[in-house]
């Protein structure tokens, strides 16, 4: 099935690592540009050669910008930055930011701020900018990668949920908002994936439970009807589809990816 991705200038934060490198790989392979933005530039600068290597014919198709997307300013700069090697961005996916994962107890009211921060508005400060000439121009497409946690409330990740919950009434609104404009906006909600963060929440999850690592791998996992975890790839192919004209229909929607580990119908 060919998506109509080819040179299409596609933004992903969070593209140097985890789903948002997996991404940045399936958009290359489908020949677009893609201007990737994560805070450290050596992490950046790694994935590029990555992606080069690993994706034919690719290396003049990647920016790399370097941005603490926490603060308003330095997302405007790398929006620009991209814009200025790359063009209008046709695409913007949202993969960066996670909030820490905490056992109730540890819990303070700086860790929801910063959940916040880490998670909320890392992606409003690119969402703002990006719809804004999208439905100026009257066309393009955002994926908000968010989280389960937003749908099902963990003891060890509220401060991380509450953000969530967030994001995807943010996703909703604007899908509402800025479809009469040629706009538009879904949110995919992995559940446990085989990522760096993954490790943080096992972590977390084995010292409230005085368990080991392992083991709450192993309990995570077997919750999973599907009887694995999701690897990065699964989920950049279900946002590729929703980034691309074959989900010209599709907005406002918050699609579940959790391998029916809770089964609901909303």
């Amino acid at each position: 099935m060919d998506l109509n991705l080819k040179d299409k200038h596609v933004l992903i934060t969070g593209g140097s690592k985890g789903i948002g490198y997996a991404c940045a790989a399936a958009f290359l392979a489908e020949g677009a540009r893609v201007s990737l933005v994560s805070r450290s530039t050596e992490h950046l600068e790694a994935a590029r050669g990555r992606l080069s290597a690993d994706v034919h014919g690719s290396a003049g198709r990647i920016s790399v910008h370097a941005a603490d997307l926490q603060q308003p300013e330095s997302a405007a700069k790398a929006l620009a930055d991209a814009e200025a090697a790359f063009g209008d961005v046709d695409v913007l996916v949202n993969s960066a930011g996670a909030a820490r994962r905490t056992p109730p107890e540890e819990l303070s009211a700086q860790a929801w701020h910063d959940a916040m921060n880490a998670k909320f508005f890392t992606y409003v400060h690119m969402v703002d900018l990006v719809v804004k000439k999208m439905g100026a121009r009257g066309q393009g497409a955002i994926v908000n990668v968010v989280g389960a946690g937003g749908k099902v409330a963990s003891p060890i990740h509220m401060p991380g949920g509450a953000a969530n919950a967030a994001l995807m009434l943010m996703s909703a609104g604007m899908a509402a908002a800025y479809g009469p404009k040629g706009v538009r906006v879904n949110a995919v909600n992995p559940g446990a994936t085989h990522t760096e963060r993954l490790q943080a929440g096992m972590i977390a999850t084995a010292r409230m439970h005085n368990i080991s690592e392992q083991e709450a791998l192993a309990q995570a996992t077997s919750k999973v009807p599907l009887g694995r975890l999701a690897q990065p790839e699964e989920v950049a192919n279900v946002v590729l589809f929703l980034a691309s004209e074959r989900a010209s229909y599709v907005t406002g929607v918050v699609l579940t990816m959790d391998g029916a580990a809770t089964p609901m119908v909303v």
